[in-house]
């Protein structure tokens, strides 16, 4: 698990395809580094990977096929930056909202302004992606925990700080770039366990005479 709170920005140094739809990362790292040891997840761009090797200077991750297709990790080339992430160490403190590191799908950014010293992003996004992003929610972007300030019927607005802007990829990303979006798991368990799903066509869990049953009415 994660919590959307960067740690560092690491650089490709190599991608190496497998076959046709699989790939190597080989990513240059510091931060993400300490601690770390093969078998451990570090998010990549807020897609949890799993160390396979590791060298004083950075580390290597497999990407398989489902990865490559949901999010956007297929388009690095060697030189790219990516924000990385170690798995939240249970007596750390939770800065940003639950992250889980497996990506929804991807946005693309639609427009970027600069407010003082604040930048607001437009991404567009699909009907499937935007049903789960609230104004005053979560939402983790190439995985940085951010607050949706606006929704609307096809894209949704954030704003991020100079910090944000200085210690994460986001700040060079321009209009037309493809994001990783997460959303907040808290909103998918809830409809899942409500029976109303993309998937599911069945009548809800929750009923008046459930509730009437357990005390509630």
């Amino acid at each position: 698990m994660f919590t959307g709170i960067i740690e560092e920005i690491g650089t490709v140094r190599a991608v190496r395809r497998r076959g046709a739809h699989s790939a190597v990362l080989d990513i240059q790292a510091e931060t993400a580094l300490e601690g770390s040891k093969v078998g451990d997840s570090i998010a990549v761009n807020g897609v949890c990977l799993t160390v396979t090797a590791m060298a004083a200077d950075g580390f290597w991750a497999d990407v398989m096929h489902e990865t490559l297709n949901r999010s956007s990790l297929s388009q690095l080339s060697a030189g790219a930056h990516v924000n990385l992430e170690r798995a939240m160490a249970a007596d750390g403190r939770f800065g940003g909202h639950i992250v889980s590191g497996h990506i929804d799908g991807t946005g693309t950014v639609a427009d970027i302004r600069r407010d003082d010293n604040a930048v607001w992003y437009t991404v567009a996004a699909p009907e499937r992606l935007l049903r789960y992003i609230v104004e005053k929610g979560s939402v983790a972007l190439d995985g940085v925990s951010l607050t949706v300030a606006s929704v609307s019927e096809d894209c949704f607005r954030v704003s991020i700080i100079p910090h944000t802007a200085g210690h994460t990829v986001l700040s060079e990303k321009r209009p037309g770039a493809l994001v990783n979006i997460e959303n907040d798991i808290i909103g998918k368990y809830v409809e899942r366990l409500m029976g109303h799903g993309p998937e599911q066509t069945g009548q809800s869990g929750i009923t008046r005479d459930f509730l009437g049953r357990h005390g509630f009415v």
